[in-house]
């Protein structure tokens, strides 16, 4: 189906906002993704996000910067199968790219054939699933550049490590022994043509070589799980690792345990560890129940399935991917610590 230009823009800049959403607007195109004047961007959204968008649009038109904003479902139903044609080509003549919408079940694939695009063209594109009006408030007015430099110290250090360690009190005591061959990424919200990043950002991340020990998750899980339960304080899963596979899960939220199990044993690789990262957002004071804001809470999270080997070097791959999440790390790289309770001890 050809979508005429007004109908792909629908008009975003007469759609009302709220000005509360304007400070992290601001944040996202001017700072994290830089845009300048002529350049164009692709803004992708949902019914559920458009206010969002539009506050976004809204600082794309003060830059000077030339766009085409598309609503998911103006395009297919959802989930999606695929990404529309009419994304895929609008992006492979964008240098910038914002994906603001809310995660559905099964619509992984769709994703991963917008970063595939993202990766080939270099594209500066901001990855916002689950964007919402707490974290626009919160994690998107952060001091990014400050982001930044803590994230550069803590992935200065790690990429000449051999092992991180990582415990909580309640009771996670995980070690992940680290491949030489697999490079650290740097994730800090300030994005560049050489990876495309989530926002709020703060991270820095591998695929580790070798992960065992117990993750207790009282904090959030990811992908479309995020949204079915939220924070895990109160009912945390706690999953046993062992050769980078997970091997048990319990909880006292038995339909938590039954669609962790269940996402984790989609294909041969869905249970393995893609991702070790370490969360260097310190303007975060807590997790909220927002697995895009809180992934990027200060301590460790790890990931089962796809290694996003684009730019950590895994030759392996999944169809899925779902992040785990904690609260309060003490977390030693080699055998200094870097952090107690949840606190950088390296900060300036």
């Amino acid at each position: 189906m050809s979508v005429p230009v007004s109908q792909a823009n629908r008009n975003f800049n007469t759609i009302p906002f709220d000005p509360e959403l304007t400070p992290g607007a601001r944040n996202a195109v001017r700072v994290c993704l830089r845009v300048q004047p002529g350049e164009k961007v692709t803004v992708i959204t949902d019914e559920v996000t458009k206010e969002i968008a539009a506050s976004m649009v809204r600082e794309l038109e003060a830059v000077g910067a030339p766009y085409r904003a598309w609503v998911l479902e103006d395009l297919a139903q959802r989930p999606l199968g695929d990404l529309p044609a009419e994304i895929i080509d609008d992006l492979e003549t964008s240098q910038v790219s914002i994906f603001a919408v809310q995660a559905q079940a099964n619509e992984l694939r769709s994703r991963m054939q917008m970063t595939d695009v993202v990766n080939r063209r270099r594209i500066r594109h901001a990855h916002m699933v689950n964007i919402n009006r707490q974290i626009m408030l919160e994690g998107m007015r952060a001091d990014f550049l400050k982001v930044d430099r803590i994230s550069v110290k803590v992935v200065d250090m790690v990429r000449k490590a051999k092992q991180v360690r990582a415990k909580t009190p309640a009771g996670t005591d995980l070690v992940a022994d680290l491949n030489p061959n697999y490079r650290w990424v740097k994730t800090s919200g300030i994005i560049s043509p050489d990876k495309w990043g989530n926002l709020p950002g703060g991270e820095v991340f591998t695929t580790p070589g070798e992960v065992n020990g117990t993750f207790v998750i009282d904090g959030v899980v990811g992908d479309w799980l995020c949204a079915k339960f939220g924070s895990l304080r109160e009912h945390p899963l706690t999953i046993r690792v062992k050769g980078n596979r997970v091997v048990e899960a319990h909880s006292t939220n038995p339909d938590l345990e039954k669609d962790f199990w269940s996402y984790t044993h989609t294909d041969e690789n869905s249970d393995r560890v893609g991702e070790f990262a370490i969360g260097t957002n310190i303007e975060l004071k807590d997790v909220i129940g927002e697995i895009l804001q809180d992934e990027k809470y200060p301590g460790v999270h790890i990931a089962f399935g796809n290694p996003y080997g684009a730019h950590t070097g895994a030759e392996w791959y999944s169809s899925t991917h779902i992040d785990v999440v904690g609260r309060k790390f003490d977390i030693w790289v080699d055998e200094e610590q870097i952090m107690h309770d949840g606190k950088f001890l390296i900060e300036a």
